[in-house]
């Protein structure tokens, strides 16, 4: 990352399936493990928008708005919690190829609506990248019950109380990305997911078991630079 960045996450959804940690080994790169909770790994899918998205110390009203979703899972790297990033599919064709060479980041290009109304959000996806596996997401997802503050859940603070990410460089290094931001307030979630082929474009079949829904109205987020790990 060439400069720190600031942003708002809005209207996520965290699509939760425990699995097999024999499934995600294969997929991580060497110097990552895979993190369990209860003796089990985790991938999510996440929709969500990014917004006023700027260089650090920029006027908000000069951000733009990415909506975005990625597929992640959870790791550890000499002990410290993190999340790895399979793949990143977001709108805009600029900000896709920048957090590619810069951010070194599996972005892909897609066309992406999201549309909140009425205490529901409409989220759907069609990856459009040259070359890419297809990937389709597309769900209406809500809010229900009372907010959960995450560090005080052992399944939500697992799952969303990490504040660093890995990736992997075209040339096979590692590197790492601090991110800062106020602990979460989730809700439980009811998510009417009509299509997800975004793990299977990652090399992933759907697990059987159901998964476990969160939303977040949001918060805002400051990611460092970029950095060999």
């Amino acid at each position: 990352m060439v400069v720190p960045l600031q942003m708002g996450w809005r209207h996520l959804l965290f699509e939760n399936w425990p699995v097999d940690p024999a499934v995600l080994e294969p997929h991580l790169p060497r110097n990552l493990t895979v993190d369990e909770h209860d003796g089990r790994g985790w991938l999510s899918v996440v929709p969500f928008t990014n917004v006023a998205v700027r260089p650090q110390g920029c006027p908000r009203r000069l951000g733009v708005r990415l909506p975005e979703i990625n597929l992640r899972t959870y790791v550890r790297r000499d002990g410290e919690p993190a999340v790895y990033f399979f793949s990143l599919d977001a709108q805009g064709i600029a900000s896709v190829l920048g957090a590619r060479l810069f951010h070194h980041l599996p972005y892909y290009y897609a066309r992406i609506a999201l549309e909140s109304r009425g205490g529901r959000v409409r989220f759907s996806s069609r990856r459009k990248h040259p070359g890419a596996r297809p990937a389709v997401y597309e769900a209406t997802y809500r809010p229900t019950g009372e907010p959960i503050s995450a560090p005080d859940d052992p399944l939500a603070r697992f799952l969303v109380e990490r504040y660093r990410f890995y990736t992997e460089a075209p040339d096979g290094t590692l590197r790492q990305t601090r991110v800062d931001h106020e602990p979460w307030t989730l809700y439980p979630a009811a998510a009417d997911v009509e299509t997800n082929t975004i793990l299977r474009a990652n090399g992933f079949e759907i697990p059987e078991s159901e998964p476990v829904y969160y939303y977040s109205p949001g918060l805002d987020v400051q990611a460092a630079r970029s950095e060999s790990a």
